[in-house]
């Protein structure tokens, strides 16, 4: 099973909605936070991050679970800089997700497979 989305990174170019610290926190973790922000332009890295979630809601949705909070799924580099995603919430800690994501100056994308 596949879940996938794409998004402009636009959307998270907004000065409003990226120094929004309720909205951040509803999607992002501090983790994931503070890796965007270490970057000189967060904004395709929060876009990307935002696609893996959507992309891991869509997959938790072919599997028959509802899950719709953005904070519970973290997306981490591993030790060579490959992304992993784990569950915060200990109802879905048996889930597990390959990741896969990407982005250009225009788009973001991310295909989770489990």
């Amino acid at each position: 099973m596949l879940g996938v989305d794409i998004e402009d990174i636009s959307r998270f170019e907004n000065k409003d909605r990226v120094n929004d610290e309720k909205f951040l926190s509803k999607i992002f973790t501090q983790a994931e936070l503070d890796y965007c922000y270490s970057k000189s332009n967060p904004a395709p890295h929060l876009c990307a991050r935002f696609c893996v979630k959507e992309a891991v809601i869509k997959l938790l949705t072919y599997k028959g679970i509802h899950h719709s909070k953005y904070n519970d799924i973290e997306v981490y580099k591993g030790e060579y800089g490959e992304p992993y995603v784990r569950f915060l919430d200990e109802a879905l800690q048996n889930i597990s997700a390959d990741i896969s994501l990407s982005h250009d100056k225009t788009k973001a994308i991310a295909i989770a497979q489990g």
